[in-house]
């Protein structure tokens, strides 16, 4: 068999899509470990609301594919059972807004148990929800409540936003004795690009720099990775070097990677599609304080959602969330205006006459 090649030839890498590549990580853990199984609303004969899981019912049969009732609460509590009784469940949520029905089972029971039990049941399953908007899906589909869930310890909170990672995160998380959740978003499935055929398995415990700068840091993950790096290229345009941090784990934050480019850049953006007050964006606004405050140069800007439930209508939609437009703005207020020479009365930084 030819190997699948990109545009340039290298067979090291294929041509996949974001929704293939998360398939086939699913495909990869049912044929390695017989307890795995995946289970959740449509996931078998109509292949996964979002067709993730298309084929696979055909493959693994309805044992190890299961379509559940559209009770969140009873099948995530089965899920749950599943784990505590040794297998490697992977539980399907439609969406996020949805995953709160089963809050009681997520929060009191899955994030507890191996507190509360000293250690003796831990509870290895692993959640799939999709989150996000900018599918015109209106309030009760789009909303961005990862953040909340990465409030709870007992929890590992991931948001792959590449290829690679939606491929390679899925393994790490299955051999985790806690509770994972993947927050997979929306507007990512039908992105497409390459992933290396010989790419293991992801570290989950760190934060990855997307694209290296020197002015200001990028911090964000998920659904806005594609727009901060898309802001990055329109400002190096204009002279102004951003890096991109892409948080992964939301919880544990990796404060490492964070306070080790804020010392580089001295400037920060967080881009956040949660609402602002009680954000991500907030928790990490508030350690840059405590860790960084004297590498900070500037303010740390803020770039969220709207506070408002999300609309239906395209261009209200739009306007609610962060757009490049938005983190090219805030970077400028971050950075300051151009930079003048002394004898133009202005110090080097542009932050004012000496």
């Amino acid at each position: 068999m030819t190997a699948n090649r990109t545009p340039s030839g290298d067979p090291a890498e294929r041509k996949t899509t974001y929704r293939e590549a998360m398939r086939e990580a699913i495909r990869e853990a049912m044929r390695a470990d017989q307890r795995v199984f995946l289970m959740g609303e449509d996931v078998g004969r109509y292949g996964g609301c979002f067709g993730v899981s298309l084929g696979l019912l055909e493959e693994f049969g309805p044992e190890r594919i299961r379509d559940a009732p559209l009770s969140e609460s009873a099948f995530v509590g089965a899920g749950i059972g599943a784990a505590l009784a040794g297998m490697r469940p992977i539980v399907e949520i439609m969406t996020v807004n949805f995953s709160l029905l089963a809050l009681d089972q997520i929060l009191n029971n899955a994030a507890t148990l191996l507190h509360m039990s000293g250690g003796q049941l831990p509870v290895p399953i692993v959640i799939r929800m999709t989150t996000g908007a900018g599918r015109q899906l209106a309030a009760q589909h789009s909303h961005s409540l990862e953040g909340w869930y990465a409030h709870i310890p007992g929890l590992r909170v991931l948001a792959p936003a590449t290829i690679a990672d939606a491929r390679h995160m899925l393994a790490p998380a299955l051999a985790d004795p806690d509770p994972v959740l993947i927050f997979e978003h929306g507007s990512l499935y039908n992105t497409s690009g390459d992933l290396p055929v010989d790419a293991g398995p992801v570290d989950i415990d760190h934060a990855a720099i997307r694209r290296p700068g020197t002015d200001v840091s990028l911090i964000t993950y998920g659904g806005s990775l594609p727009k901060a790096l898309d802001a990055a290229d329109e400002l190096a345009g204009g002279g102004i070097s951003a890096e991109v941090v892409d948080l992964r784990t939301l919880r544990p934050l990796d404060d490492v990677v964070i306070s080790d480019s804020v010392a580089r850049t001295h400037r920060v953006v967080v881009i956040d599609e949660g609402w602002r007050t009680g954000s991500l964006a907030a928790e990490i606004s508030a350690r840059l304080t405590e860790q960084n405050f004297y590498d900070l140069d500037a303010p740390v800007e803020r770039v969220c959602s709207a506070e408002v439930p999300m609309p239906y209508a395209r261009k209200l939609e739009e306007a609610a969330l962060p757009q490049v437009a938005g983190i090219v703005a805030a970077v400028r207020r971050a950075v300051g205006p151009a930079p003048f020479t002394i004898d133009e009365g202005r110090v080097p930084d542009g932050r004012g006459a000496s």
